[in-house]
């Protein structure tokens, strides 16, 4: 292991993510709601501290193992959570620092769970930076600074492979860097088609940038206490439901259907896509029909709610807590299940449950025939022994996590319901729970130490569990 090499990679992340302190100075600047100069000064401090930590690592490190790269994500994901927390504290948003680095944690790991009240009336440059949060949170700053390093003189494949969210397929080009940047221009097209879509759709042009970002990170942050519930627009509430399910699918999948010239039948090939497309089908009948016998909600309502859970994005259009047990409990299933692997989602990933669903189901047909070869395949492949024990391994891990967070939120003093839904939530980086951390309120009232352990689920969450446990390995330290 490289530590100097560590020290300087993670310096350079730093000085982006202060350089992209400036862009809400722009905004304040701009819209002349003040903050500007808190902004500037927040940026300058968080640069100025990377600028120290590459001056004390020295040259850049000419090659990066990947007990390195598993490091620097670990890291990243923390160290960035805490500056991040710098503006909501400098500009007198919050003045406990808890909060500010909930807010921070849950901006950058696209959780969108939120502990700040009177969006609606929010410096604009505020709303802006947490919107950028969750952008830059979305494919990940580490795959964007996989694109700025080899300029550097550093290789970035040990990074890639540790921060790319969930089993991707291969690798898009042959080179890292290059994957890196066509997966930026990738979403940072969607991010503009979002945003002009949103816009022509009758939403303002900052509130449709601010959503858009929010969007296709599928983070879940509004400009407003209502959410989406704000804009009475079925036009803006469905094309949001298209961009959620677009952004929860696998990028690579973008890319191959690109690459062919807008090939529809690149996705209807894919067996996770179609999984993915089904299950969330399946789920708006099955919690819509619950909900309406029931007297609750209406059907765009159910539809867009539910997409928003299922994609872990977190919008919301109304109070889904109040729909009846079943629906909930559906909508709490679909935060594990989550978006594709690949995407900007969070949950235990399509793919996963798809491939223990058919592991749990080989097993029952040994039962039967206790000597039959039987594969479990996605699509025409089988899929290896090793994939499918490390499948399981991942699903234990999550559920431990789970659970003990779940635990110990309960012991900070909460009801049962909300530590439950809120640690789902948060390891799901859905966002919105139920109970008291429902659409309809927040988690500024919880007590300081479920916030804490609440981020710690967001971290451990967006680092899909693995990343995270691999560094308390003996063996991972050891020479």
């Amino acid at each position: 292991m490289h530590i100097k090499g560590v020290v300087w990679t993670l310096g350079v992340l730093i000085i982006l993510f202060g350089v992209g302190m400036m862009f809400p100075a722009l905004v304040a600047v701009y819209y002349q709601s003040g903050h500007a100069a808190e902004f500037i000064l927040a940026g300058m401090l968080v640069s100025m501290l990377g600028v120290l930590a590459m001056s004390w690592a020295g040259e850049a490190p000419k090659q990066l193992s990947h007990k390195d790269g598993f490091l620097i994500v670990a890291l990243a994901w923390v160290v960035l959570s805490l500056l991040g927390a710098v503006p909501f504290l400098t500009t007198g948003v919050t003045s406990s620092v808890i909060d500010a680095l909930f807010e921070s944690t849950s901006g950058l790991t696209t959780t969108g769970a939120t502990v700040l009240t009177g969006l609606d009336d929010l410096p604009r440059a505020i709303l802006f930076w947490r919107s950028m949060q969750e952008w830059l949170g979305g494919m990940g700053i580490i795959v964007l600074a996989v694109a700025v390093m080899p300029l550097l003189g550093v290789g970035g494949m040990q990074l890639f492979r540790a921060e790319t969210p969930g089993p991707v397929k291969d690798k898009l080009t042959a080179r890292v860097t290059e994957t890196a940047k066509v997966l930026w221009f990738i979403y940072f097209g969607m991010t503009l088609v979002t945003t002009f879509s949103l816009w022509l759709a009758g939403m303002g042009l900052f509130d449709a940038l601010n959503h858009a970002m929010c969007t296709v990170a599928i983070g879940g942050f509004s400009t407003h206490d209502a959410s989406i519930g704000y804009y009475d627009s079925l036009w803006i509430r469905g094309l949001i439901v298209l961009f959620m399910l677009f952004a929860g699918i696998n990028f690579t999948l973008h890319f191959v259907a690109l690459r062919k010239g807008f090939s529809v039948t690149t996705y209807w090939r894919d067996e996770e896509f179609m999984t993915y497309i089904k299950w969330i089908f399946t789920l708006i009948i099955l919690v819509g029909a619950i909900a309406l016998i029931a007297g609750e909600g209406t059907w765009d309502e159910v539809i867009f709610n539910t997409v928003s859970i299922a994609t872990t994005t977190g919008y919301a259009v109304s109070d889904y807590g109040l729909w009846p047990p079943g629906a909930t409990m559906l909508l709490l299933m679909a935060m594990f299940v989550g978006a594709c692997a690949g995407s900007t989602g969070g949950g235990m990933k399509v793919v996963r449950v798809l491939l223990l669903f058919r592991q749990g189901m080989r097993e029952v047909r040994r039962l039967i025939h206790p000597h039959a070869i039987i594969h479990v395949k996605l699509g025409k492949q089988s899929v290896q022994g090793p994939v499918v024990q490390a499948l399981w391994g991942f699903f234990v891990l999550y559920m431990v996590c789970f659970a003990v967070i779940s635990i110990l939120v309960a012991v900070s003093g909460i009801d049962i319901i909300t530590a439950i839904s809120a640690a789902a939530a948060c390891i799901t980086n859905t966002g919105p729970g139920f109970g008291g951390v429902g659409p309809a309120s927040n988690y500024a009232s919880l007590p300081d130490m479920a916030k804490a352990v609440l981020m710690f689920g967001m971290v451990l969450g967006r680092l899909e569990v693995f990343t995270f446990f691999v560094l308390l390995v003996p063996e991972f330290w050891r020479k």
